[in-house]
């Protein structure tokens, strides 16, 4: 039996929050669209009081950021990008082009070709998230994407030293310091200070994630993250003490952040409300983290590991760390999830700052139906067609016309029509 032992708060709650989002990220989209990069600067001063001379950082201004950070953070912010390359270019090598002779003489393939143009967001407003410019710009790097844009909202008043620092080491062409709804419309509209993108990455805020919502199919985008999700499924072989350090962890990125443990362990239950709270207590984060938890925390008791299966799916976390005595079986078995952490010897921070898989993951259970940000986002994959004798062209004719015709698609149909006529004549001579 499933039983709810802390739940959250109701939904009905953040429907309403998510619909003046809404009307705000359309009116600021319109005004872009309308009067360019005045509106963006109308904005820029009025949300981040940051008005420069110009929006797009200097060679000189690059080279600035970078003599702030001390040899060590330069370092550290070169290994985090090397473990993201290494995973992003061994994803790509599993992607191949084909191309296979479907009948005598018929050719089908398809090629993969990299996005032309792409904007990497990174979040810089509450947190300066570094990291989001290794899982967005190195990983369009190994994809191929011919021009990178990298852009960040100002951080304490001047584009963040360390933000910058990762934006360049991991390849970006050009470096914007704008944020919000305004950055993210002007690189999809394009406005003379932004030539447009052909596609957007990278997590934000609920404003930058209905700005991406609203604005896909004018562009691509990687997909729309909610508030950054954990789901921690354990049993007895998990302590309070660790449950309650991974579920705060996470819920310090906002205070509308999910963190739900699910466990057969009755006592780890009983047990975790009061180590929350000791560990709050001494939390540098616990103005965001308490909240997120009061109101988006849950516990979930079940019985048996296919309950505790069966809710990981059902929930479809973001996050999804197993702190199990056997973390394989739901290797094995759970099919939704963004990304899993298998074990107590790693942990979602791993993920999201160094280890080397991509952070931006799906939300709002869209892990029911996507993966998250990886080099193959980045790439199309398109297919072609070539039929090499006359005799291919008039078979795959004649059956061509004929569905047509059932279809009731003349035009069509003389398409086939047309070359079993002329081919099928000239195979015949």
């Amino acid at each position: 039996m499933i039983r709810v032992i802390k739940s959250s708060k109701p939904a009905e709650a953040l429907h309403e929050i998510a619909a003046q989002v809404e009307q705000v990220v359309k009116q600021i989209i319109r005004d872009v669209g309308e009067r360019g990069d005045a509106a963006v600067r109308e904005y820029s001063l009025k949300f981040d009081q940051w008005n420069p001379a110009s929006f797009r950082l200097t060679d000189a201004q690059i080279a600035d950021c970078l003599a702030q950070l001390s040899e060590q953070a330069l370092s550290d912010i070169r290994f985090a990008q090397a473990q993201v390359r290494r995973f992003a270019e061994a994803q790509k090598s599993s992607l191949r082009d084909i191309e296979i002779e479907s009948l005598p003489g018929v050719i089908l393939g398809h090629k993969n070709l990299p996005v032309q143009s792409v904007a990497c967001y990174v979040p810089g407003g509450k947190y300066p998230l570094i990291a989001s410019a290794h899982m967005g710009v190195v990983t369009a790097k190994v994809a191929g994407v011919p021009r990178i844009v990298a852009v960040a909202p100002p951080f304490g008043g001047q584009p963040n030293p360390a933000i910058v620092a990762a934006m360049h080491l991991g390849g970006a062409d050009e470096i914007y310091c704008a944020g919000g709804v305004q950055a993210v419309a002007a690189l999809a509209l394009g406005t003379d200070s932004f030539p447009p993108v052909d596609m957007i990455v990278g997590p934000g805020n609920a404003y930058v994630a209905e700005a991406k919502r609203q604005l896909f199919g004018k562009i691509g985008i990687d997909l729309i993250a909610g508030p950054t999700e954990t789901l921690l499924i354990a049993d007895h072989t998990c302590d309070a003490e660790m449950a309650a350090a991974d579920l705060l962890g996470q819920a310090e990125h906002g205070i509308n952040s999910p963190t739900i443990l699910v466990t057969n362990n009755a006592a780890l239950a009983e047990a975790l409300p009061a180590e929350i709270e000791r560990q709050l207590a001494v939390l540098p984060t616990a103005a965001v983290a308490s909240v997120a938890w009061r109101d988006h925390g849950e516990i979930i008791l079940c019985d048996t590991l296919e309950e505790m299966l069966s809710e990981g799916d059902r929930i479809a976390s973001e996050h999804v760390q197993i702190l199990t005595e056997d973390p394989d079986y739901f290797l094995q078995n759970l099919k939704n999830y963004g990304a899993l952490f298998l074990g107590p010897r790693t942990t979602v921070s791993y993920g999201d700052k160094v280890i080397g898989t991509n952070h931006t993951l799906p939300t709002l259970r869209a892990a029911r139906y996507t993966g998250g940000l990886w080099v193959g986002k980045f790439i199309k994959t398109c297919t072609y067609q070539k039929i090499n004798t006359d005799e291919a062209s008039v078979l795959i004719g004649q059956y061509c016309s004929r569905l047509c015709a059932l279809e009731g698609f003349a035009g069509h149909q003389e398409q086939a029509d047309l070359r079993v006529r002329r081919y099928g004549a000239q195979a015949s001579a």
